[in-house]
């Protein structure tokens, strides 16, 4: 605990906010790229990096990428707000009458919605671990509520290896921004690879173990906390009936569903996991969603609750790609790559990948915007090293996702609804940390 509380004042006193850290990041790479590269033209070398740099700030493919990834964390948070998940959570609630049982239930349950789609995952995670105080608080039942906080936050180190994670989805897709260094490969050779199916069951299986392992040990107490309500509209004005029609919300959402039915088993002339790309997520989300709400009205409230938590990384995207557009055109891919494959062996490589994704996240925590800037100089030295590229990307994933439990960046939606504090949840995700670490590792090497 004491070092928990440690490692937390550590992060207060010398970590700003994310987008800070962006801007200090782009004028870093910016230093360095000076340093290090070689003058193109006789032009400004400052004047050429800056040229590179808002070149990669709206480059095109990077732009539609990065509204994909704000879309699928809005619309998996919508869902996680619907009355059919919360029908579901209360449910499952009623199992949940101590700290060790609730722990191993929302860890598990947390961990298997967020391999489905990281945006629902977190808030699921979160809602859950609410309901459980809250039914903790109403029948007077002792528990540890920062282990129930900790539980609904462990989603975030599995999202990546999911069908919703960033990297393995966007190269599945046609036309990719890395498609002409490395084409496009296939979900079975990344989230559905044997290496990923048997890390993810470890997973599964371990860290809901761990978590009710630490809810036997902890103690916990009565707690009050106030049960919060979904304030529905008693009034409604005749311009607004279509907005509340649940006939045109089913039939519209149905549209969609059968579409994207259609896309997936119809129309193909071979079933593939290739369908399942970011527009394809999106698409199925957004008909859920929609019929889950049952009416236009509850959905954009919905929106409108779910937007907030996605408007802190939408502005960091584009400074993460034009930190790409300086890497990729001056030459530090090339550099970069080189060091990687000097100190690295064929065995090694995706362990090296995979702590320095770690370390990355840390200042870097979306997953898109780090694959964006990691993404080049790995498939560079994958190339160069003849290592598997699928690995290599999955070994980026892991990275990417296990410090999530040590930046408290995406816990800020979770903190909000459980009014937990992050060095309250601290040590425990740390625990899962170092658990997901000897997971991770071990089949990065084993497979």
């Amino acid at each position: 605990m004491l070092i928990a509380d440690k490692l937390e004042n550590l992060f207060k006193r010398i970590l700003p906010r994310p987008f800070t850290i962006a801007v200090l990041l782009t004028i870093f790479t910016l230093v360095l790229a000076l340093l290090i590269t070689e003058k193109q033209s006789n032009k400004s070398q400052i004047l050429v990096l800056l040229s590179y740099w808002e070149e990669g700030l709206w480059n095109p493919p990077l732009l539609v990428f990065a509204v994909q990834m704000m879309l699928m964390l809005v619309l998996g948070h919508v869902l996680a707000l619907s009355k059919p998940i919360n029908y579901i959570i209360e449910k499952i609630t009623s199992f949940c009458n101590n700290t060790a049982n609730s722990a191993a239930i929302i860890t598990f349950c947390t961990l298997l919605v967020s391999l489905v789609n990281w945006g629902l995952g977190l808030i699921f995670g979160a809602i859950f671990a609410r309901k459980v105080a809250e039914n903790a608080s109403e029948k007077r039942l002792a528990i540890n509520y920062p282990i129930i906080g900790a539980a609904g936050y462990s989603g975030l180190m599995v999202w990546h290896g999911g069908i919703s994670g960033s990297a393995p989805i966007k190269i599945a897709e046609e036309e990719h921004f890395l498609a002409d260094k490395m084409g496009v490969i296939s979900q079975s050779e990344t989230i559905f690879s044997n290496m990923n199916i048997s890390v993810s069951i470890l997973l599964l299986l371990i860290l809901p173990s761990i978590m009710y392992y630490i809810g036997k040990r902890n103690k916990g107490k009565i707690i009050t906390l106030k049960k919060q309500e979904i304030k529905e509209e008693s009034t409604i004005h005749a311009s607004e009936r279509l907005d509340h029609s649940n006939i045109i919300a089913l039939i519209f959402g149905g549209i969609i569903l059968l579409l994207a039915f259609y896309k997936a088993f119809i129309f193909p002339d071979k079933i593939s996991l290739n369908i399942i790309t970011p527009n394809y997520i999106n698409l199925v989300l957004l008909g859920l969603a929609i019929i889950m709400h049952q009416n236009f009205n509850n959905f954009l409230n919905a929106i409108d609750n779910a937007i907030n938590g996605a408007s802190g990384i939408l502005i960091q995207f584009p400074l993460y790609f034009g930190i790409m557009g300086i890497i990729s055109n001056s030459g530090m891919i090339e550099i970069m790559s080189s060091f990687f494959v000097n100190i690295s062996t064929t065995t090694t490589f995706p362990v090296f990948t995979f702590i320095s994704a770690a370390i990355v996240n840390i200042f870097v925590p979306s997953g898109g915007g780090q694959w964006a800037i990691q993404g080049p100089i790995i498939i560079e030295a994958a190339n160069q090293l003849n290592v598997s590229i699928s690995k290599s990307v999955m070994a980026l994933a892991y990275g990417d996702q296990i410090t999530n439990m040590l930046q408290p960046f995406w816990a800020l939606p979770l903190l909000g609804i459980t009014g937990l504090k992050a060095k309250e949840i601290l040590p425990y995700t740390l625990i899962l940390l170092l658990a997901g670490c000897i997971i991770f590792i071990g089949g990065l090497l084993i497979f």
